[in-house]
This record gives structure tokens, C-alpha cells and sequence, in this order.
């Protein structure tokens, strides 16, 4: 179906070209799911955009062979290429929301995708797209096509995406991180399609993924690269199970188990090392000595948020959405509190709650001995505006763009009044990126500058030039490759240990949750479904819901794993 032979793609610059892949062989066959995998920058999604035609301005293939069936795509006029483009190749990327059309419904998009590569009726059209709804596993498809994106979850709008992606027939479909960002239920329904469509409509899929348990569940074939080459590539059972190439192996090592905890995340050897700076112990001492002799907990009682539903008729107002229903948790100080569920539990609302960035209609909360007054009357100076800090799932969002590095860290040491020298204000700035494995010539660097894991532990320092007591982590490594996520979470745990910090660990990967959490909560629809030790849930869960979720956690065969061990 696809033939890759050397494949070489470059982007120029002022200082020289710059190569992106090269050398870059595969064979994708005729309803194949091939997986690609491999650590943030290796050039899988290069891969993908070199051979449907999208390269990003000035990228161009610099050598090598790109064939679908008898097809060369590299001779293919503009013209021939947007033929080609959505008729025989389609692509899912990772998120939904920004792949729709916010401003036309569901029913639009499709019929519009449907016209444009096929000479068919508006009623004929529509008749298909209600058919590809169904097919996809949307009930009602009739009716729920008149929605508009915002009003599917976003596992729905996933499947909308695949229902674009195959209402032309293709013969081959891209999927760049589709199930990044979905919990593991919905995750586990979207893989469950991609492996009926490539059975039943005899499709081969390019699975770009850095999520090593997905691969093992579905690829037929995987590709391991790194820095633009291919590492590895063969039948999955072999390449994981037993793989042969030293960055495989790391790779395979930097997967949490679901079965059993471990001390330690296994890293490369190259990556960076907390605190191994000249000045990371000034850093350390710092904040040792703002540390307070008692460490604080968390205690939530009958918390309840609500949120106005949108007013369909002027003679009735609806009832409000209950985002949280009389959640009661403990999280005891010093420990690490895991939260998991699917998408829309409450597991970030929750999170808010907890911050001031959104107010309970009812309930209590106590940090420590002190009571925490709800969002819309907690003054930004209040005391727990400084002891309560979050890390945010996406780095580059939850960092100002425009600020310099130092800046953003500088930030938190003056509006808290904890250092006024400017020049003592950037030492510590300095210091502190030490402490979390960053070079100290990174202050005067933008974030655009830095990869995603950099910027994940950039967001750590600035968080703890607060001095925090209590720590938010909402679902720190979800976008992060494997070997990235080992280091982040080593650092989190070593952090934790080093200043008695209390942590609420966020995420919907539940090895993840094994690996950090002393004890784990689980939520669903708002509510706590069950709240244990952490060991005693995983090894003897008690809800239903609970056991659905660990068997839907993608993992790697036991046999595998004794194979490659």
C-alpha cells in the first residue's frame, strides 16, 4: 500500500540546512495498523506530513522515494497531490477540536468532505454521513449530526474526525496522536474503530503515537526513531518483546508497569539530573528554609459545584450542571494523593475548587488547620494563594510566550515579597532551573526555545519559587513521550521526598498513578467511586467502575515483557 525508501526531509535556515529525517525506510500493507513511535523531535509527524503533502513552509523531501500502490507521490502535480490528498490518504490529528469547524455543524463538515471528492446528491451526502456515524458507534446518528463540535465530549469528536477521515474510501489514514488526549475508556473505543476499519474496510493505518501500550494493543508493525532515523522497525511482538537496538530497550524501560510499583522510572543516560549544577544547592537551601516544621494536608467535605446550564426556553431556567456531587477526600499531608477517571469526572473541576478558580456552591475545605474560602472570596493575597501551586498539563500555554524565561521565574520571588535585590532575584531564578535539571543560561531564553519536557520542568521551578506547602499536578506527562515522562516524574518524586511537598497527581494513566501515588481516589460523573492505598485498589479494587478502568489501561503482554526483560 506504502512504500518509504530513503527518505530525507530538510528545512533551511539562515544558518544551513536543517535535517529533519533522513535515511527513513517503511511498508505499510493493505489493512496494516504500523505503528510509529519514538521520543518528541524524532520526525514521526514529519514522516506523515511528507507523505500526504503537508510540510510545513520552507521543509521540502530532499531524497528518497514516496509510493502508494503504483502511485509515486513525489511526481504528482499540485493538482494531482489535492486529488490524492482526502481521496486515497486521510489523516486524524491529535486534537479534534481544532480539526472542526467550531461554525458549522457536524452534518456541514461532512457533506462538504463528501462533495468535494465524490459527485453525489445533498441527500445522498447526508444519508452516508448518517451511515459513517453509525458505523463509528454514534447513537442517534440522525439526530446528533444537527450538533455543532463543542457539544460532543472529546471522545465523540474524535470519531467525528475518523468519520471524516474515511468518508472518502481512503486507501491509507495518518492518525497523528489520536488518543493523546482521551482518557483510557474513551481511548480504548477509538482503538477499538481504528482495528474494525482496518479489518473490515481492508485500510492501513500510519499510527503516530509515543504511547508504547497503544502500540502493543493494536500495531501489526512498529518503526522506532530517534533524531530523525529509524532505530528499529519489525513485527511488534519482536521489536517490543525483544527488541535489539539500545534506544528500543531504553524506551521499552521507561514504560511504567501496571502490574507491580517500582522504586524508580528508568531514563536515558543522557538525560539531565536534578540539582547537579554549581549552584543547585542554593536552591535547595532556599527553599529548606522556608519549609514550615508541619506539613499540610488536605481535607474536602460535602464540596459541591455547580455550574448555570444554557437557557433554552425565556419561561423555564434549567437546572444546573453538577460538576461535583458532595465530594469528600482526604489528602494526607506529605503524601501524594492520585486522582484519576474518565473525561468530564470533575477531576480538574475539582482541582480549581482547590485553587480559587472556581467557587462551590456548597461545602467545605481545609488546608492544614485553616479553612479555604471559596474562589470568589479568596483574596489574591490570601496566604493559600502561595502555598497552594499548580503544574499544568501543557507548558507552553500555562508560560507566557512573550516573557523571557527569567522573567517568568522572577515573577513569583517578587509578588510574594521574597527577595527584592533584582540581581539575587535572578541568581535564585538561575539556581532553581539547576535544581530541576536545567541549564542556568536558559534564563534568557523564550519558551518557544525549549522542548516540551523542558518547558514541563521550567513550570516546576516557577512553581516551587513559591515555596508551596500543597501541589497540583492536572495530567503533567500526558503529552510527553516516554522516556520525557520517566524524567518529569523522577523529579516530581524527588522533589516531593526532598521538601515534604503534598501533592495531587492528576492523570488519566493509571501505571502513571500506580508509580507516584500513596493513595489514589477515583471519580466518576462527580463523584468518588472508591478511595484507597494505592496498592490495595490496583490489587484489589472494590467499584466496578474501578476494575473497568485497569482492564481498559493498554499494556504491554506479560509475555512480552519476559521476553524483553
Amino acid at each position: 500500500m506504502l512504500v518509504i525508501k530513503d527518505l530525507a526531509v530538510k528545512f533551511p535556515s539562515r544558518f544551513g540546512d536543517f535535517t529533519a529525517i533522513e535515511d527513513v525506510d517503511m511498508v505499510i500493507r493493505p489493512g496494516e495498523i504500523h505503528g510509529l513511535v519514538g521520543e518528541s523531535g524524532a520526525g514521526k509527524s514529519t514522516v506523515g506530513a511528507a507523505v500526504i503533502g503537508l510540510l510545513s513552509s520552507p521543509g521540502y523531501i530532499a531524497g528518497g522515494e514516496i509510493s502508494l500502490g503504483d502511485t509515486d507521490l513525489r511526481t504528482l502535480t499540485p493538482s494531482e497531490a489535492h486529488a490524492v490528498r482526502g481521496d486515497r490518504i486521510s489523516m486524524i490529528f491529535q486534537d479534534p477540536q481544532t480539526s472542526l469547524n467550531p461554525l458549522m455543524t457536524i452534518e456541514d463538515q461532512l457533506i462538504e468532505t463528501i462533495q468535494a471528492h465524490s459527485d453525489v446528491t445533498h441527500a445522498e451526502a447526508l444519508k452516508r454521513a448518517v451511515d459513517l456515524l453509525e458505523e463509528i458507534g454514534i447513537k442517534d446518528a440522525a439526530k446528533r449530526i444537527k450538533a455543532y463540535p463543542h457539544q460532543f465530549s472529546g471522545g465523540m469528536r474524535q470519531r467525528v474526525v475518523i468519520a471524516l477521515a474515511i468518508c472518502t474510501d481512503p486507501e491509507l489514514i495518518i492518525a497523528d496522536e489520536p488518543t493523546t488526549a482521551l482518557d483510557v475508556a474513551v481511548q480504548s473505543q477509538v482503538l477499538d474503530l481504528i482495528k474494525r476499519l482496518a479489518r473490515d474496510r481492508d485500510i492501513a493505518f500510519m499510527l503516530i503515537t509515543h504511547d508504547i501500550g497503544v502500540i502493543a494493543q493494536v500495531a501489526d508493525r512498529v518503526t522506532v526513531m530517534r533524531h530523525g532515523k529509524v532505530m528499529e522497525s519489525g513485527e511488534t511482538r519482536q521489536v517490543l518483546g525483544a527488541p535489539e537496538h539500545p534506544y528500543t530497550r531504553a524506551l521499552m524501560d521507561a514504560v511504567p508497569p501496571l502490574d507491580r510499583r517500582i522504586d524508580r522510572f528508568r531514563v536515558p543516560e543522557e538525560a539531565p539530573i536534578a540539582g547537579d549544577g554549581p549552584t543547585g544547592n542554593l536552591a535547595e537551601d532556599w527553599l529548606l528554609e522556608g519549609q514550615r516544621s508541619d506539613l499540610l494536608g488536605l481535607k474536602l467535605t460535602d464540596l459541591t459545584v455547580t455550574f448555570a446550564a444554557p437557557r433554552t426556553s425565556i419561561f423555564r431556567k434549567p437546572d444546573p450542571y453538577v460538576a461535583l456531587d458532595n465530594v469528600s477526600l482526604t489528602v494526607r499531608p506529605g503524601t501524594i494523593m492520585g486522582l484519576v477517571g474518565e473525561s468530564g469526572s470533575g477531576k480538574s473541576t475539582l482541582a480549581k475548587a482547590i485553587t480559587g478558580l472556581v467557587s462551590p456552591a456548597s461545602g467545605e475545605m481545609r488546608l492544614g488547620d485553616a479553612e479555604l474560602p471559596y474562589g470568589k472570596t479568596r483574596s489574591r493575597y490570601h496566604p493559600s494563594r502561595q502555598l497552594i501551586q499548580m503544574v499544568f498539563q501543557d507548558p507552553y500555554s500555562s508560560l507566557n510566550s512573550r516573557h523571557r524565561i527569567g522573567d517568568i521565574l522572577e515573577e513569583p520571588l517578587w509578588f510574594y515579597g521574597f527577595v527584592t535585590e533584582r540581581a539575587e532575584r535572578r541568581r535564585l531564578a538561575a539556581a532553581m532551573l539547576e535544581l530541576v535539571g536545567m541549564a542556568p543560561d536558559a534564563i534568557d531564553k523564550y519558551p518557544h526555545q525549549f522542548s516540551g519536557g523542558q518547558r514541563q520542568r521550567i513550570a516546576v521551578a516557577r512553581a516551587l519559587l513559591a515555596r508551596p506547602r500543597f501541589l497540583i499536578c492536572d495530567e503533567p506527562t500526558s503529552a510527553l513521550d516516554v522516556s520525557i515522562q520517566a524524567e518529569i516524574l523522577n523529579l516530581l518524586k524527588d522533589l516531593q521526598s526532598t521538601f515534604g511537598l503534598t501533592i495531587l497527581f492528576i492523570s488519566h494513566n493509571l501505571a502513571v498513578v500506580r508509580q507516584m501515588a500513596d493513595d489514589t481516589a477515583v471519580l466518576r460523573a462527580g463523584r468518588i467511586e472508591e478511595v484507597s492505598s494505592t496498592e490495595n485498589l490496583y490489587e484489589n479494587p472494590q467499584a466496578d467502575y474501578t476494575r473497568s478502568l485497569l482492564s481498559l489501561t493498554p499494556v504491554m503482554p506479560k509475555d512480552w515483557v519476559a521476553r524483553g526483560s
